[in-house]
């Protein structure tokens, strides 16, 4: 796909291939986002993992604590308390078998997905619509909850999702193009130390083998794995 002429430009104020220290890839990389809206800061995290086996696959959820910059709309499947302290904590869509009844005719104007254990038997028969659009509840990421207001709060609030692609890939959005350098810095430490209490105990060699951190239209900057450490003294 042909890149535009601020990417180009974008790319040639800067050696691509030579891997950066991690607090310099992130003042790199606002230095040169250039689009006319406030982008994302996403990195993407290549792992010394097989996600073909179960006991490799790294999946789970991070607060990030300068948030993300995102507005996210939140459908909740629940009812009685549940559903209203969801509403409450400001869910934009809740429903129990109406809310399936929607999802299966084609709603999907929300951005996550959660589910109280109860409505899961009806929720996954939707898998067919949710699943391909990575909007499955999971216990394994908190979406599926006995305390749905809780969940809400926390998504809203700068908690994120990673899972391991079939390449061992995990891309995660660590905040906007807006954001102040050590607000993005502490994101970026904070799902590094997430990822690595999350290492597979089968996981053997090199853990982080590469890492690049982008904004939305900008370029990827090359990040050097063995200088990690460095964020643990922000």
């Amino acid at each position: 796909m042909a890149k535009g002429k601020k990417y180009s430009e974008a790319s040639r104020r800067y050696d691509r291939d030579h891997l950066h220290g991690p607090s310099e890839a992130v003042d790199l990389v606002k230095s040169l986002s250039s689009a006319g809206f406030d982008e994302s800061i996403d990195v993407a995290f290549n792992l010394g993992v097989d996600p073909r086996k179960a006991d490799q696959i790294v999946r789970g959820t991070v607060s990030l604590p300068s948030g993300t910059g995102k507005t996210i709309r939140v459908a909740v499947f629940a009812t009685g308390d549940a559903a209203n302290a969801a509403r409450d904590a400001g869910a934009d869509i809740v429903g129990g078998e109406e809310l399936v009844a929607q999802v299966e005719g084609g709603m999907l104007d929300f951005d996550l997905a959660i589910a109280t254990p109860e409505l899961m038997p009806q929720v996954g028969k939707l898998g067919r619509v949710l699943g391909p659009r990575g909007l499955m509840p999971n216990p394994k990421t908190g979406t599926v909850t006995p305390d749905p207001a809780k969940a809400v709060t926390d998504f809203k609030g700068g908690t994120v999702e990673y899972r391991t692609d079939r390449y061992g890939n995990i891309h995660v959005s660590i905040g906007k193009s807006s954001f102040d350098a050590p607000a993005l810095q502490v994101n970026l430490a904070t799902v590094v130390d997430e990822l690595q209490r999350a290492k597979p105990a089968a996981a053997k060699g090199r853990y982080f083998k590469k890492i690049t951190i982008s904004s939305t239209m900008g370029p990827g900057v090359k990040v050097d794995p063995l200088r990690l450490e460095e964020l643990t003294r922000l």
